[in-house]
């Protein structure tokens, strides 16, 4: 028995038989063809990039039916890349200058944008490095005339094991077969590890060599929960998963029957639960899982979707869809917030050393007030048919600001002199998520009419910690001392300023953390609309004395670890099954 820890990808347990794939690596040598051949080589090229987008468009499609909008655009990039005019001129030009065979030219190309990726300081762009290898595989099968191997029709149940899953992989797999799987890389924000919880197939990633461990056929164990997969597992273990299987189950259906019941501690004190979102979709789905609105619409996504930049009545309609699934329950927008991870097909975005630290959000926003103006206009004219709030992202001075609310303020006029309706009233909140807004908050409180506190960009910039480099991801901890303090500091500023507080990172989502937010004063939480459920559990099981004592413990402690120990602890107590 063999027990591997790696990367939490999806949560549950899968028990099986490994059905262990090929690593499929095409190892092209290095061939010329006489110049005579030249042109049917590039006639073989554009067929296989032809053939590989219609594809993509497809598995895109099927992907967009079967979980969503938001899951089909990361296809959009493969898209994007076989139709770029510029890669197609590349490998041509290999093809003609170079003698070089279609399918060597192609992979010559491909692996120097690869290694582009990998040697990127944005965590998110390494990341990405495995989209690349998908398509580059994809065009060489069509070059090559190699069948794809076929896991989407399997006859029997099995784990599935690789040195790596491509997202059209993941997208591909056959549900009903396809217990859980594990991989030898990857990480929890790749695009693999998304799609396998939007599917619910218990996935663990990052397991360095698990396919050496394993041979097909063999009994393989994955917990998805904590990152941990078990190779040729004894009796005893399989009996304990089998176990956690069940409890799995059952926790996932004690969640249903709370979607109706207040959210509320034990004596009394209301909690509110609203829903980060990023489609239209995803509205309905969180009213459903029993959100009392939505507390971020994150409106980059519109612009992410559309390969040309959206329309200010293709805005306005996104924007109307979602909020008619609101049911007049509250709904604040963020503007949109460009840059750093989030790259815009439509928008022109020059290349930054360090893009967390440059141009993003209402950075960008305000550098480009045509789109900015546009984008206002669209949220505003939506203000009119709901209980809408809108909120601006990472502000770092006050100026900031004032200059956001300036222009606002000149789209209220626009809108007034062409008679087009719109909430005057609208209130006016703003993202903390910098160490400066943290530091100001008091100040800022005197201006807006709310305040939302971003944790995860506020853990980043506070710790100098990129969330995506892997080599420095174990400092990323939201409950790190210092940054508990800069979150009891906003707390204390919004109270003192008598405006509403939210908080809307990671960490509202997470049963752990719920007991300490609820004690530092937080009565307004957002989160991902699944996590709602959960952290509305946690709250009807405690009390507003027991959170105050968890955040007295916690705050008095000096050590991230220590921090855990006291969290864990206190969770164990009222919910031992949320551990």
């Amino acid at each position: 028995m063999i027990v591997k820890q790696g990367i939490p990808a999806a949560p549950g347990v899968a028990i099986g038989p490994a059905l262990v794939l090929d690593t499929e690596e095409y190892r092209i040598p290095r061939r010329t063809v006489h110049h005579s051949d030249i042109g049917e080589q590039i006639k073989t090229l554009d067929a296989a990039l032809e053939s590989s987008s219609q594809e993509v468009q497809e598995l895109q499609d099927a992907t967009t039916r079967k979980l969503g909008a938001k899951t089909g655009t990361i296809f959009s990039f493969h898209q994007h890349l076989l139709k770029d005019a510029k890669l197609r001129e590349t490998v041509v030009e290999l093809i003609r200058k170079q003698g070089y065979t279609a399918a060597y030219a192609f992979g010559q190309e491909m692996n120097r944008q690869q290694r582009m990726f990998l040697a990127a300081p944005d965590g998110y762009i390494r990341e990405r490095v495995i989209d690349l290898y998908d398509i580059e595989k994809r065009v060489l099968r069509h070059i090559l005339g190699r069948a794809r191997e076929d896991i989407t029709s399997l006859t029997e149940p099995v784990v599935i094991v690789a040195h790596d899953m491509t997202p059209s992989e993941a997208a591909g797999l056959d549900t009903e077969h396809v217990l859980g799987f594990a991989i030898d890389v990857g990480g929890q924000t790749s695009h693999t590890s998304i799609i396998a919880r939007m599917l619910g197939i218990p996935a663990v990633v990052a397991l360095n060599n698990v396919t050496s461990d394993i041979s097909g056929g063999e009994t393989m164990i994955i917990d998805g929960t904590h990152g941990i997969a078990v190779c040729n597992p004894d009796q005893e273990n399989i009996r304990r998963y089998n176990e956690r299987a069940a409890e799995y189950r059952k926790f996932q259906l004690s969640l249903e029957v709370l979607r109706d019941l207040p959210s509320q501690t034990r004596d009394g004190t209301p909690i509110h639960l609203y829903a980060n979102i990023e489609l239209a979709e995803e509205t309905r789905v969180a009213m459903q899982t029993g959100a009392e609105g939505v507390g971020l619409y994150r409106s980059e996504f519109i612009f992410i979707a559309s390969q040309a930049l959206p329309t200010e009545e293709e805005q306005y309609e996104t924007l109307r869809r979602s909020l008619r699934h609101a049911r007049d329950k509250p709904f604040t927008i963020r503007t949109a917030d460009f840059g750093a991870d989030k790259h815009i097909p439509s928008i022109k975005q020059e290349s930054e050393a360090n893009p967390f630290l440059g141009l993003r959000s209402i950075r960008y926003c305000l550098s480009d007030l045509n789109m900015f103006q546009t984008h206002l206009r669209a949220i505003l004219r939506v203000s009119a048919e709901g209980d809408v709030r809108i909120m601006f992202p990472m502000l770092t001075t006050l100026m900031e600001l004032r200059q956001a609310k300036s222009v606002m303020q000149d789209v209220m006029e626009d809108l007034e002199e062409c008679n087009i309706p719109f909430r005057r009233d609208l209130p006016v909140g703003m993202m903390v998520e910098t160490p400066a807004a943290a530091l100001m908050s008091a100040v800022f409180a005197k201006e807006v009419d709310f305040m939302s506190i971003g944790t995860n960009d506020l853990t980043q910039y506070t710790l100098a910690v990129d969330r995506g480099n892997e080599s420095v991801g174990y400092l990323y901890t939201p409950h790190n001392p210092a940054v508990l303090r800069l979150v009891r500091q906003i707390i204390r500023a919004a109270d003192g300023g008598q405006v509403p507080v939210n908080l809307c990172g990671e960490m509202a989502g997470n049963v752990l953390y719920t007991q300490l937010l609820i004690g530092l004063g937080l009565r307004n939480l957002s989160m991902a609309p699944k996590n709602v459920p959960p952290i509305k559990k946690i709250i009807r099981l405690t009390t507003i004395e027991e959170c105050q004592a968890v955040a007295r413990k916690v705050m008095r402690s000096d050590s991230e670890r220590q921090i855990a120990g006291i969290m864990r602890e206190r969770l164990r107590r009222i919910d031992p099954e949320a551990i």
